[in-house]
Order: structure tokens, then C-alpha cells, then sequence
């Protein structure tokens, strides 16, 4: 039998606050991924060895790179772009948890969470595909919904974190920001990148949820009591999760540099990007250059095969 306690706006406040903790400690994480993903090295790669022992050119990984970020703008330098990146967190979560409300004709988020805890008292602990099916649409149209509206701070927090690359003050906070998109590239520049981004998170949830119920009904046999199946299943979501994301990275990166193309920032210039006409543009010429995994790893770095690294530039060509 399924237990159900009492859900307030108290919890929405805590997720906020999880939310925004969470955020300020990947900040630095997601700073360092950010400026690897368009392209700019500024630690030369040295002669090391693999897990194999076979000796490989090793490109800096998190930590070096983020000691490189603090010598020269300090640990402050981790965290551009971090306010924008807050307020995208805030909203998300809000506008997330209202259209799931709306979506449930639920008043309240107190009554959402009563009306999702008598449906799985009535229909038990084993989920049907129709069920996994609604409950997967309902959740994509709410994290579609909080991405539209958030992407414009999500714009603007990859803008200000690739002015590392130029050392430019253009983006310096989120007013002057939106002032200065608007007048340069008018309203549709607030959503560079959108349409990769949202189908990536789309399939991601989709592969995710479906690959779970199929593990969770077909590979696992159904809990019994004092069995460790139940507790499998629960790191059944984590581990589709995982692979979901590897999955779609292609599509998480094509949205990032289509966010600062043609921005007028160098590191949305050529020579670390050429101008791109689409995100279809986009990730066809990182498909021929070989690059659609780029960013993807943080550690074990190796340079990138056939390429040449330009030191005065701080990037393989």
C-alpha cells in the first residue's frame, strides 16, 4: 500500500533552495565544461598514459583547468554567469511545478501531490504503460514550458561565461544583457539555441522514463516481501537517466554554441566557430570535424586526433 504524507508550499521553497545550492556549487563545473565545449584550450596538451598504461597526448581536466580560471580572475572568476544561471533555476522550478498543476486540474500543490497519491493507491506499486505514458507527457510539457521561459537567462549565463575568452565586459549583468541582445539581434536572439535544447531534454525524458519501465517490468521480477528488487528499481531511473544524457550530449552541445554564434563575443567568432546558418548547420559540420562529443568528458582529456594545437590561438586547428 502506497503511504502518503501531507505536501505544502514548503516544499516548493526547499526545492528552491536545494535548487539554488546546487547550482552555485556546479557553477564552477559547469563554467570550465562550457568554455571546453567552444573550443578553447589555454593549458597545452602534455605526453601521458591511459588506463592501459599506452602513452597519449592528455588534455587538462576539470581541476587544472579550473586552477587555470582562478590564476588569472581569481576564485570570483568560477562563478560568471551565475546570477542569470539562479534566476533560470527559480522560474524553472516554479513555472515547472505550476504546469504540472494545471496539467493534474489540481488548484493547489497540495492537491496535485493528494491527487497523485490516491491514483497510486488505486492502481498499486506495479505502473502500467499508460500510466508511465501520461505521466511522462505531463512532464514534458512541463519542463518545456519552464525551458521557454528560462532560456533568455540560459542565454545570457553562456555569454557572460565566454567572455572569459576575450576578456570582454559586454555581458555584465542580466538588464544591460537583455538590453543589448534585444538591440543587436531583436527578440529571437533571447532564444538562440532553443529548439536543439528542447529536443534534446524531450528524448532524453522519453529514453529515460521508457527504458526504466521496460527494465522495471521486464528484467526485474516484482518485489516481494524482504527482497532487494524494490531497491534496484529505484537505480533503474538513475542509470536510464545516465545513459539518456550521454545519449543526447550531441544536442546539449549544438544548443550551446548556437546561444553565443555570431554574438559578437570572440568565442562565437571564427576562429573558435564559424558563423552557422542553423543548428542543423551546426551539427553537421561538428559531425565532419569529429566534435559532437566535445565537452562531454571533464577528466581523462586526449587531444583530439589529426589536429594541430595553436598555442597563440588556445585551440586545435
Amino acid at each position: 500500500r502506497v503511504v502518503c504524507s501531507g505536501f505544502t508550499m514548503a516544499d516548493t521553497w526547499s526545492q528552491l533552495y536545494l535548487g539554488a545550492g546546487l547550482t552555485v556549487l556546479s557553477h564552477p563545473l559547469m563554467f570550465v565544461k562550457v568554455l571546453i565545449q567552444v573550443g578553447h584550450e589555454p593549458i597545452a596538451p602534455v605526453m601521458g598514459r591511459n588506463i592501459f598504461r599506452r602513452p597519449v597526448l592528455q588534455l587538462p581536466g576539470l581541476f587544472t583547468y579550473a586552477k587555470h580560471i582562478v590564476k588569472i580572475d581569481g576564485k570570483r572568476g568560477l562563478f560568471k554567469g551565475l546570477t542569470p544561471r539562479l534566476c533560470a533555476g527559480a522560474i524553472g522550478t516554479l513555472v515547472h511545478g505550476r504546469v504540472l498543476q494545471v496539467a493534474a486540474g489540481s488548484t493547489s500543490y497540495q492537491d496535485m501531490k493528494e491527487n497523485e497519491c490516491t491514483e497510486m493507491e488505486k492502481i498499486g506499486d506495479e505502473p502500467s504503460l499508460q500510466r508511465v505514458f501520461d505521466e511522462t507527457m505531463r512532464e514534458m510539457i512541463a519542463r518545456s514550458t519552464a525551458t521557454i521561459v528560462t532560456h533568455p537567462f540560459h542565454v545570457i549565463t553562456l555569454r557572460c561565461m565566454i567572455q572569459f575568452i576575450g576578456r570582454e565586459t559586454k555581458y555584465s549583468g542580466i538588464f544591460s544583457s537583455v538590453v543589448t541582445i534585444y538591440k543587436e539581434e531583436g527578440f529571437l536572439g533571447f532564444f538562440a539555441g532553443l529548439i536543439p535544447r528542447l529536443l534534446g531534454d524531450m528524448i532524453s525524458l522519453w529514453l529515460c522514463n521508457m527504458l526504466a519501465y521496460i527494465i522495471n517490468t521486464y528484467a526485474l521480477e516484482p518485489p516481494s516481501q524482504g527482497s532487494q528488487i524494490g531497491e534496484l528499481r529505484s537505480y533503474s531511473q538513475a542509470v536510464t537517466g545516465f545513459l539518456a544524457s550521454m545519449l543526447t550530449y550531441p544536442f546539449v552541445l549544438v544548443s550551446n554554441l548556437m546561444a553565443v554564434n555570431n554574438c559578437g563575443l570572440v568565442g562565437g567568432l571564427p576562429p573558435y566557430a564559424a558563423v552557422y546558418t542553423s543548428w542543423v548547420d551546426c551539427w553537421r559540420q561538428l559531425s565532419r570535424e569529429g566534435n559532437l562529443s566535445r565537452g562531454n568528458s571533464l577528466f581523462f582529456r586526449k587531444a583530439p586526433a589529426g589536429r594541430i594545437y595553436a598555442a597563440d590561438q588556445k585551440r586545435f586547428v
